[in-house]
């Protein structure tokens, strides 16, 4: 019968696990139903990235006070987190605080993991009232209501409730109390609980904490807070070229390049034609590249991007952060539909242009990379809409008769003026 709860625990553990492994599968799945993407090269600059951006939070601290709150939330929620292997060890053997035996070591851990869990719960609390009482116009956004916005606050909500859980798990332990080691901030809360049932208060502690943990783990497949996992594979994968740096499809490069070969001869039978691809740019997700599709399942809905861009703030329809949420909520769609249909997508007459993001949207972009500047994990939005408008230019013919009228007159006159290039004395003045 002793052997109960340490079964129980197993059950609870494997099953969480197992269920983790099967959104971790279907994530990937998804990820890669992107077109591949050439991603070799730079390792020592891609590592450098990771460390520096994901690792060191190094454009979080651009603005301060959430950056430094953001910090204090990830490395507590991570260091706090070393303690759950106690606890696992415990749940399966059926011991209590199997770690104590290492000596005073132990209680400068535990009173480290304090301090830590005391922070991350003010700081989680501060987040908390700029989310939802103070007027912070990116989170204010009409993209943010309803799912997304209580998806950010339910996150708050199990943080606040697992930070707690461990003090009061602490504060309630009699033999941890006792030993006056490590008990930095429960030591605080342990009168609290005087006349209680203290024992049956810290099991029950013990239990929630380490269940709470396992559901938190697998939410985070459902949730923006997905980039706990994903900031560091997305850092790493994230474009190591210049900003600005446009790539140009290989047929129509060759193409071009033919054009201005006096001495080629464009009927030749080694015509590039062979090389294009069977739809220039990208009209839903599956037309994107597995780094973008990465990105959207990576953005964290903070709205740095969104409260950089100029033509957001000029009013324009465009939000990257936008059309981030939207790529990943038409490819988790498109995830659906496959398992729906035993591994194989369907037409469901749904595309990520026109239904999710409107053609207003992508030709308000001014292609400046602010929104790539200020991401503070290496997100990309404007490759997508780049992406986008190809896809309405080559495919549609479907740009603005301003920029019709432009790409007409470089085609016949050489520059982007309606005058005859014999004409190009008079008018270059």
């Amino acid at each position: 019968m002793s052997l109960l709860p340490n079964i129980i625990f197993a059950i609870i553990f494997f099953s969480g696990l197992g269920f983790f492994a099967r959104n971790i599968r279907k994530l990937r799945r998804n990820i890669y139903l992107g077109k591949d993407v050439d991603t070799s090269g730079d390792t020592k600059l891609r590592w450098t990235n990771m460390a520096k951006i994901a690792l060191g939070q190094g454009k979080m601290t651009r603005r301060p006070i959430s950056g430094f709150l953001h910090i204090v939330v990830y490395l507590g929620f991570v260091i706090i987190n070393i303690e759950v292997l106690e606890i696992v060890i415990d749940g399966f053997l059926g011991t209590h605080r199997i770690f104590s035996n290492i000596g005073p070591i132990y209680g400068v851990l535990i009173g480290t993991f304090e301090v830590l869990a005391f922070l991350v719960f003010i700081s989680v609390v501060i987040f908390w009232f700029r989310r939802n009482t103070v007027n912070i116009k990116r989170f204010m956004s009409s993209e943010l209501n309803g799912w997304p916005k209580l998806d950010g606050n339910l996150i708050l909500y199990f943080e606040i409730v697992l930070m707690a859980l461990f003090i009061i798990m602490n504060a309630t332990d009699v033999e941890f109390q006792s030993s006056n080691n490590g008990n930095i901030i429960s030591q605080f809360f342990a009168p609290i609980f005087e006349g209680f049932n203290v024992n049956l208060i810290e099991r029950i502690a013990w239990w929630m904490h380490i269940v709470g943990i396992i559901i938190f783990l697998n939410y985070l497949y459902y949730s923006k807070h997905l980039h706990i996992l994903l900031a560091f594979p997305n850092t790493y994968f994230g474009s190591v070229k210049p900003k600005g740096f446009l790539n140009n499809i290989e047929s129509i490069t060759n193409e071009v390049k033919l054009m201005m070969d006096p001495e080629a001869d464009p009927y030749a039978s080694d015509s590039t034609d062979t090389l294009a691809p069977d739809k220039f740019g990208a009209s839903d997700v599956l037309d994107l590249n597995w780094v973008q599709l990465l990105n959207a399942y990576t953005c964290t809905e903070c709205g740095r991007c969104t409260s950089e861009c100029p033509a957001n703030q000029t009013g324009k329809k465009l939000s990257p952060r936008k059309i981030m949420m939207d790529t990943r909520d038409r490819l988790v769609e498109v995830g659906n539909n496959i398992d729906s249909n035993n591994g194989e997508f369907k037409l469901d007459g749904i595309q990520l242009l026109g239904d999710y993001i409107t053609n207003e949207e992508i030709w308000a972009c001014t292609s400046c990379n602010a929104c790539v500047e200020a991401c503070p994990i290496s997100i990309d939005p404007l490759s997508i809409i780049l992406e986008m408008r190809r896809y309405l230019v080559m495919e549609q013919s479907a740009a603005p008769m301003e920029l019709n009228n432009m790409m007409s007159n470089i085609e016949n006159n050489g520059a982007p003026w309606p005058y005859s290039q014999m004409d190009r004395l008079n008018w270059k003045n």
